[in-house]
């Protein structure tokens, strides 16, 4: 039997932050690791690393050969979670997987504790958990045929189709019965599973997320990100290919390919704002990538100034490739403070209407009389932008120009990223001139969609082939948006 599930404070009492509010939301992330003593600690270390790609909740399951599967599932940080002895006794084993979250399908802001991932099952040949990181796009096409033929879903997550049509599969193991369900399911998915013996990653055949390998000890770790892997001193060995699935046993790691091949489509996204800066995602630093993004920035959008400002802190390494190129000098114009979360609980209303202050203070000695270009990783609604344009006049600056470290966002993510309806993204509705107008600053440039590819990959995009993923500055989804279609949207018209 899997143990018993831990509950902390429901979300209904955990308020936005509401400089985060106008950022696309990370996803989500998984960890796995075999092989190892006390494996879930290893795990909580990994989910520690990967906490930028969901804050609002975690979970852990482990296998112990005399006490079988356990979980323990809890809202908040992994840090207030899964640190005391007492929670992570009741996770013995050496085979764990842990997920954290930020809810991109299923309930939203009114989340349930059964919501949250790892999910588990039981089968004819033994349990098994699984953590998702994607977004499934044909979940409730999928969903309303699995409780017309019976199933009882217990949450409102996508991810749980999953497991129903693993339970439906006639295949004879699990591994088999993942990939019969999974060649079921459109969209994205970078998935960590396990069952007692095995721990299983697989990417989509587009690879839209990220999934990497690594060696701990004489075991094995599954990530989201290389930066997990650092923090437990696990060696990275290589990523999960597109449409890749491992299974890894005490044998060593056996690899497959059972879907139809297809032409990589990786989000382009993780390298402007969703990875940490310290991975490495297609053999390159997440953080040298976002630097050069700058400076195809500078040399796409020079401007006349005194200072480069980043937007803390996803503007930083842009801001730095921005300033270096320009020779105009960096300056930390706006400092963050370090000790507030993303979230904040039951504040007052004054307190709420603090707004952007909370999280971000301008350093007026040095704005004071200089023409400032702030640099940030994207524009979604617009109105933190304003916000923080306002604290820059406010502190003296003579003028103020925005640089965006990426393309316009005017259509919304339906792969893993929680993304406004797309009238409520600025560049759906205005030029880039209605932006500035808007933002009521100097000057605003993005990057161009080209510059953007010269920077990541050092060529500009290809119309007929796209490397990437950019639905969200294109419109071009890789993978037909099927729920979305049916319940009403409209995508681009062909040209």
């Amino acid at each position: 039997m899997i143990g018993t599930f831990c509950v902390t404070k429901p979300l209904n009492q955990i308020h936005t932050d509401p400089f985060h509010d106008d950022k696309l939301r990370e996803e989500c992330g998984v960890f796995g690791v075999i092989g190892t003593l006390d494996a879930a600690n290893f795990t909580a270390l990994g989910l520690h690393a990967l906490q930028h790609r969901g804050q609002e909740a975690g979970g852990i399951v482990s296998h112990d050969a005399e006490q079988g599967f356990n979980s323990v599932r809890r809202f908040g940080y992994v840090r207030d979670s899964f640190t005391s002895t007492k929670v992570m006794e009741q996770l013995p084993g050496d085979l764990s997987i842990g997920h954290v979250r930020y809810s991109t399908a299923g309930s939203k802001g009114n989340t349930a504790i059964r919501d949250v991932q790892p999910f588990f099952g039981e089968f004819a040949m033994g349990g098994a958990a699984i953590a998702h990181n994607g977004n499934i796009t044909n979940a409730i096409a999928l969903r309303r045929e699995l409780i017309g033929r019976g199933s009882i879903f217990q949450s409102s997550s996508d991810s749980e189709c999953i497991i129903h049509l693993m339970a439906r599969s006639l295949q004879q193991d699990i591994p088999q019965r993942m990939e019969d369900a999974l060649r079921r399911v459109e969209g994205a998915f970078s998935i960590v599973a396990m069952t007692q013996t095995q721990l299983i990653g697989v990417r989509d055949p587009l690879g839209v997320r990220p999934l990497v390998l690594g060696k701990v000890g004489d075991g094995w770790a599954l990530s989201s990100e290389t930066c997990a892997l650092d923090i437990i001193g696990a060696e990275f060995v290589r990523e999960i290919n597109p449409g890749e699935m491992v299974v890894i046993t005490d044998k060593g790691v056996e690899s497959s390919y059972p879907f139809r091949p297809a032409r990589p489509r990786f989000c382009i996204f993780e390298y402007i704002y969703f990875s940490r800066p310290d991975s490495i995602l297609g053999g390159r630093s997440v953080y040298e990538t976002r630097e050069a993004i700058g400076r195809e920035l500078a040399k796409e959008s020079p401007v006349d100034a005194d200072l480069v400002c980043p937007v803390p802190d996803s503007g930083t390494p842009a801001a730095i490739g921005y300033s270096l190129q320009s020779g105009i000098p960096y300056a930390m114009g706006i400092i963050r403070n370090q000790y507030m979360g993303r979230t904040f609980i039951e504040p007052s209303e004054q307190i709420r209407n603090m707004g952007v202050r909370l999280k971000l203070n301008v350093n007026r000695a040095l704005i004071r009389g200089k023409r400032v270009i702030l640099v940030d990783d994207s524009v979604v609604r617009g109105t933190t932008s304003r916000k923080i344009k306002e604290m820059i006049l406010d502190a003296g600056a003579a003028e103020v120009h925005f640089r965006i470290a990426s393309p316009p966002t005017a259509w919304p993510c339906f792969y893993g990223v929680d993304t406004p309806q797309r009238e409520k993204l600025l560049a759906a509705t205005m030029t880039e001139e209605e932006m500035r107008q808007h933002l009521t600053v100097d000057s605003l440039k993005f990057i161009s969609l080209n510059g953007l590819y010269r920077a990541v990959n050092g060529s500009d995009r290809d119309n007929e082939q796209p490397q990437y993923c950019d639905a969200c500055f294109t419109g071009e989804y890789p993978v037909k948006p099927t729920d979305q279609i049916s319940g009403g949207f409209q995508m681009k018209a062909a040209e």
